[in-house]
């Protein structure tokens, strides 16, 4: 069986700030134009997507979202320009990662082939 690896990226604080959930929720978010649609989307209540993004921006020092309360149109969400750009960088990184892991998994798997071993993980 041929092993594949998947990094789950964290970002910390003194406590974790920023993770696969947030991203998670921060992507639908920007899709879907609405806290409540994404946390619904991902099966989460939505009391807990707002605590942790509150939670989130305070660790981080600045706004992910921007809300706007309901009325006749409804509320919504948008990401900030800040939120966007961690989000960003989150992703570009999370792949590079996981793109350096693939790599050292076929060289180890070449190792294994060329020394006609057993494979290793």
């Amino acid at each position: 069986m041929k092993l594949r690896c998947v990094i789950a990226l964290r970002f910390f604080k003194d406590t974790k700030c920023f993770g696969p959930g947030i991203a998670e929720l921060i992507e639908g978010i920007e899709e879907l134009k609405s806290l409540r649609a994404s946390a619904k989307r991902m099966g989460m209540a939505y009391s807990k997507a707002w605590r942790i993004v509150h939670e989130c921006e305070e660790k981080l020092g600045f706004k992910l979202l921007t809300l706007s309360t309901g009325g006749k149109n409804g509320g919504g969400a948008e990401v900030t320009e800040e939120g966007k750009k961690l989000l960003t960088r989150y992703r570009e990184m999370e792949k590079a990662l996981n793109e350096t892991a693939e790599i050292m998994l076929k060289s180890w798997e070449k190792e294994d082939n060329e020394a006609g071993g057993q494979q290793a993980p």
